[in-house]
């Protein structure tokens, strides 16, 4: 018997007396960990935005009316014009200007010729100041937000929540998840902090809010 048949075999084992019709759903399970670290009342846009912040990413709060002026500016300072756009996402929120948008499908080395890309999120969590992708409509696949070195997320205010139970509640395990936690950085050689390895060295991440704060 090899290792995956052992594995099996104990799966086996430990179902064997569970009803054939039976779901995951059908069973209750005891949730009596704590779901949030926030505290009651707590401004989770706020902390969101500090903790995004902390992870050396950039970030910028604005309204509807100010989101294309905040793209344009976050581009500008960046200096990109050529960005990967994904599909679904709204052309109103696009900023005009000489930028060159540059649809789906992209291969491996056109992405990685562009400046940056420029998506929406499915959602943000604010203790751990993390960022949500699921592939859906403006968000596109993996490979758009990990191979350009630039990547401007815009979030809007109502899609962050306290903590991770509360993101998972939202989020469909059949879609294929990306939780981005700042910038890509990896410390795993000598302790070196090193960015940009597996994802884009630099985020900046555009929270669409109903009552921004002024910018510094």
């Amino acid at each position: 018997m090899n290792s995956r048949q052992a594995v099996l075999g104990r799966i086996r084992a430990a179902l064997a007396d569970v009803p054939a019709g039976e779901l995951p759903s059908d069973v209750p399970v005891p949730r009596t960990y704590r779901r949030s670290h926030t505290e009651p009342g707590e401004d989770t846009v706020a902390l969101f935005a500090a903790r995004v912040a902390d992870y050396r990413a950039t970030v910028t709060r604005t309204d509807e009316s100010g989101l294309p002026a905040a793209v344009a500016a976050a581009l500008t300072a960046r200096g990109a014009r050529n960005l990967a756009l994904p599909d679904g996402f709204p052309a109103e929120l696009l900023p005009s200007g000489d930028w060159q948008w540059h649809p789906e499908p992209l291969d491996i080395p056109a992405l990685n010729a562009l400046d940056g890309a420029v998506t929406l999120a499915a959602a943000g969590i604010a203790v751990t100041g993390t960022v949500v992708l699921d592939a859906g409509p403006g968000q596109g696949r993996r490979a758009l937000t990990l191979v350009p070195d630039f990547h401007l997320c815009i979030v809007r205010g109502e899609q962050i929540v306290a903590d991770v139970p509360d993101a998972l509640a939202r989020l469909d395990p059949r879609n294929p998840l990306t939780f981005i936690s700042g910038p890509s950085a990896t410390s795993d050689i000598e302790l070196d902090r090193v960015e940009g390895v597996h994802g884009p060295r630099t985020l900046h991440v555009v929270i669409l809010d109903r009552t921004p704060p002024e910018q510094p």
